[in-house]
């Protein structure tokens, strides 16, 4: 079974037509630490509106196959994340969480809440309302904001307003009629892997780590949007996280794309779905 690419590929890969360079409607403050762990330094990138600021911000998490590289960099600005929120006015916090080959998904789940923190520390820097504030990410990305979003949910200084992410993985105890292959992501599951750990210890850490198995509560409005082609994640994965943030009485909604894989060409167009969603959450 093919689980997680390392890069988005496809559509992200092809370059942006709408904006030249020198035309994007942002101005882009990049590498700012916003944390260090064990003398490692964690940023962002912020991208804040050339135009009129809405005051609302989107927290982008930056991650594809759980690494944090200039890869994955490209793959969202050429899926013209950013100018298109930017164009509405979002400013834009790209947090990197950092890289499997360094950290495990729990500490990239505890550096996201150390961007989110930030984020809100200099909301007034930035001219955005800390109340208001929304979260995004895609496959790895998408499955680490979604633990982020459960994580956070009753903490008050954390807690943010609404999500939305592209095809996650949610259950890796049932990931499309079976467990994932545990010895592929072990190194998210255990700094060195599954290698000296009981299958106990291994499914125990998988269920931690897995949204659909975590939600205990309601969580903020969330929408999910899935390819029904995907080979890396199955639909199932989504499908199995509405109706758990369904059941919890929350606000969940899914969007399938038909003959989608992960991506698909036309990517930028469901982007512009989900500012839509934050447009309609955000400035409530």
């Amino acid at each position: 079974m093919k689980i997680f690419p390392l890069l988005l590929i496809a559509a992200l890969l092809i370059p942006s037509l709408a904006y030249a360079e020198e035309e994007v409607p942002y101005t882009r403050e990049e590498n700012i630490v916003y944390s260090l762990v064990s003398g490692v330094g964690l940023v962002m990138d912020v991208f804040t509106p050339k135009g009129e600021k809405n005051g609302l911000a989107v927290i982008d998490v930056l991650s594809g196959a759980w690494f944090s590289e200039q890869g994955q960099v490209n793959d969202h600005l050429r899926g013209q994340i950013f100018n298109i929120y930017c164009d509405r006015g979002y400013t834009v916090f790209m947090v990197r969480p950092g890289s499997r080959t360094l950290f495990t998904a729990d500490q990239m789940v505890d550096h996201i809440k150390k961007g989110i923190r930030y984020v809100k520390d200099h909301a007034e820097d930035y001219e955005i309302d800390p109340d208001r504030i929304g979260i995004t990410g895609a496959s790895a990305g998408g499955h680490l904001t979604l633990m982020t979003l459960v994580d956070i949910n009753n903490d008050p200084e954390l807690k943010l307003k609404t999500g939305a992410v592209f095809f996650p993985p949610t259950d890796f105890l049932d990931y499309g009629g079976e467990t994932a292959n545990f010895a592929r992501i072990g190194d998210i599951l255990f700094k060195c892997g599954i290698e000296g750990h009981s299958d106990e210890e291994v499914k125990a850490k998988a269920k931690k780590i897995s949204p659909a198995l975590n939600v205990k509560d309601t969580l903020p409005p969330i929408l999910l949007i899935h390819g029904d082609a995907d080979q890396s994640v199955p639909l199932q994965q989504s499908e199995k996280m509405l109706k758990v943030l369904q059941d919890a009485g929350g606000e969940a909604k899914l969007i399938v794309k038909p003959g989608g894989n992960h991506p698909w060409p036309t990517i930028p167009e469901e982007v512009a779905i989900m500012a839509d969603w934050f447009d309609e959450h955000l400035k409530k």
